[in-house]
């Protein structure tokens, strides 16, 4: 036997063992699964889908007693705070965390917002804290009267917020930010970018009171990896190629493309396209060869190969750990406070 046979033999038979102890817990059981995983762990799982998808599926099923989220841990914690009081929450690992998210503190925020209110004004802006970020920015977003949102439905909340107040805050990925504000008509101008490394954000009085929108430093370094160049040379290369993007690409990335969209946005949009499409898509390359695999007549391109390294940590020994230690290992805790005001910001977003 060589390796890779060997290898094929050691997935198959922890495959198997996840198998069974899921149907030992019967509906007991929830396991969801994020686009970014690896196709064998999607496979074991209930639901797929994006961060918005698996929210709401997360508070659907009263019957469920525990919840085991394979993606990284914000995602997790998001199921954590909907959870009902008899649900578990569970990742099969506790080091997969976010880049983006660990771009902002609550202290940093804190600061950014008093400084900004004192300015402007309590009742001239609102929070909308992406929902990439830990519970205690979510709960300072719903203590403070805002929402979460996701690269779905990023535009419903500016618009929400916008006709409550007059500026938003967002946090903390400022290509999302930027891109939502340009597709609902808001003037480039009026967008603001603020790094916590600098005093008022590396802005002035004057530039903060003009801004309509206000963006946080943060990004995602799996989507800021694609480029204006990638696009050119994918367009040289396949003739008659779509090009579909994240959000949380930089602008002129979005722009260049002839799509945007959030993971399912993008899924439907390999779906749905004609048989014999030529596809570039820019995000995260486990997302992009399942797609591959799952519509084998097109032709599905990454636009560049971009791994997300903390998804990537998510395997089949330790959701099969996870799963033997089912309500007892890697549980997510969140304090009752923190858990309140985040629930208020995540249930906003579900009504969007």
């Amino acid at each position: 036997m060589n390796q890779h046979d060997q290898i094929d033999e050691i997935q198959a038979e922890l495959i198997q063992k996840i198998q069974n102890r899921k149907s030992e817990l019967g509906k007991k059981l929830l396991v969801l699964t994020h686009h970014y995983q690896r196709k064998e762990i999607v496979a074991l799982g209930d639901y797929k889908g994006d961060s918005f998808t698996l929210s709401k599926k997360s508070t659907e099923d009263v019957n469920v007693t525990y919840i085991i989220f394979c993606g990284v841990h914000f995602m997790a914690e998001s199921a954590a705070i909907l959870a009902k009081p008899h649900q578990i929450v569970q990742i099969p690992d506790m080091e997969a965390g976010c880049w983006m998210a660990d771009m902002l503190d609550h202290v940093q925020l804190s600061r950014a917002w008093e400084d900004v209110t004192n300015i402007i004004g309590l009742d001239q802006i609102l929070p909308v804290v992406y929902v990439n970020s830990d519970a205690y920015i979510k709960a300072f977003c719903g203590h403070h009267g805002g929402l979460t949102c996701t690269s779905s439905n990023a535009g419903n909340a500016f618009e929400w917020c916008l006709e409550r107040a007059s500026k938003i805050f967002f946090f903390p990925d400022q290509h999302l930010g930027r891109n939502t504000a340009l597709s609902i008509g808001i003037p480039e101008e009026k967008i603001i970018v603020w790094n916590p490394e600098k005093p008022l954000g590396g802005n002035t009085k004057d530039s903060i009171q003009n801004a309509k929108i206000i963006l946080w430093h943060g990004y995602c370094l799996v989507h800021t990896r694609f480029k204006i160049a990638h696009i050119e040379q994918v367009r040289k290369n396949n003739k008659d190629v779509k090009v579909v993007v994240h959000p949380e690409c930089e602008k002129e990335v979005v722009q260049a493309a002839d799509a945007v969209g959030s993971t399912g946005f993008i899924e439907k949009y390999v779906k749905q396209a004609p048989v014999g499409s030529t596809i570039a898509i820019g995000t995260e390359i486990n997302f992009i060869n399942r797609l591959g695999l799952e519509n084998p007549e097109k032709k599905i391109l990454p636009l560049h190969h971009s791994l997300c390294p903390n998804m990537y940590k998510i395997n089949l020994e330790n959701l099969l750990k996870t799963i033997e230690n089912v309500g007892v290992m890697n549980v997510i805790t969140i304090p009752d406070d923190i858990k309140k005001n985040a629930k208020t910001a995540l249930e906003k977003m579900l009504l969007l």
